[in-house]
């Protein structure tokens, strides 16, 4: 088993608590905030969470798409909503000097965001 990753049928609750006790407390899971880096730190935590909406917003569009409730036009305004989100988060990422990878935040016992 991947140690990064808990998987929720790999155990008894108490070896699953103490997973997730031991990602919590690492070194790797927490967000360095000092008064140098406030902003970017800031920047970074917000852009992670509007990039983890984004991924669950376009996931759920798929889901109506391939269920076939949406009409022909509510499909293109949609595509057209997400392919928008996507280009204003490419372009903050530009402008913070922010890689993709700057913003695959560890998020416990799911995994990584990205």
């Amino acid at each position: 088993m991947n140690e990064d990753k808990l998987l929720f049928n790999s155990g008894s609750i108490d070896d699953l608590s103490e997973k997730i006790g031991k990602q919590i407390n690492s070194e790797s899971s927490k967000l360095e905030l000092n008064p140098n880096n406030a902003e970017s730190a800031l920047v970074k935590l917000v852009l992670s969470l509007v990039e983890l909406i984004r991924k669950l917003v376009e996931k759920q569009a798929i889901r109506r798409v391939d269920g076939g409730s949406l009409t022909e036009t509510e499909i293109e305004c949609l595509g057209e909503a997400l392919m928008k989100l996507e280009l204003k988060m490419e372009e903050l990422k530009k402008h913070f000097k922010l890689t993709n990878e700057d913003l695959n935040i560890n998020l416990g016992p799911l995994g990584d965001l990205v």
